[in-house]
């Protein structure tokens, strides 16, 4: 499994442990991807997941650029277009992890409501 995959896991994982009820992983679309959907009190949810092994090129929060979170907002609505949503609000979340080189979690920051739609 790819480091991409395992941190989509255990995102998911954390997610399970905090109430979130998942919906759907890996939701393709032309436009790209939405690695976790979720529903977190009522309120459906876009996980953006990013995983990384090194801050050599900065943390994965910072890898969260501009025009990610322009398309992540683009992926939510073209989703909610298939998918309507009853209780109408959603929101997006980033769920940043570092790893040691081991596979282990060195941090895991969970942004809620990361990204403005």
């Amino acid at each position: 499994m790819g480091l991409g995959r395992y941190g989509e896991q255990v995102a998911i994982d954390y997610l399970c442990r905090q109430g979130y009820q998942i919906k759907g992983k890996n939701w393709r679309c032309s436009l790209g991807e939405i690695d976790v959907v979720a529903v977190d009190r009522g309120t459906l949810v876009f996980v953006e997941v990013r995983a990384k092994q090194s801050d050599a090129y900065g943390s994965p929060e910072e890898s969260v650029v501009q025009a990610k979170q322009a398309r992540l907002v683009h992926l939510a609505e073209t989703y909610l277009q298939g998918h309507p949503w009853p209780g109408g609000s959603w929101r997006i979340d980033v769920v940043a992890i570092e790893f040691l080189k081991e596979g282990k979690v060195k941090r895991l920051n969970h942004i809620v409501n990361a990204v403005g739609g």
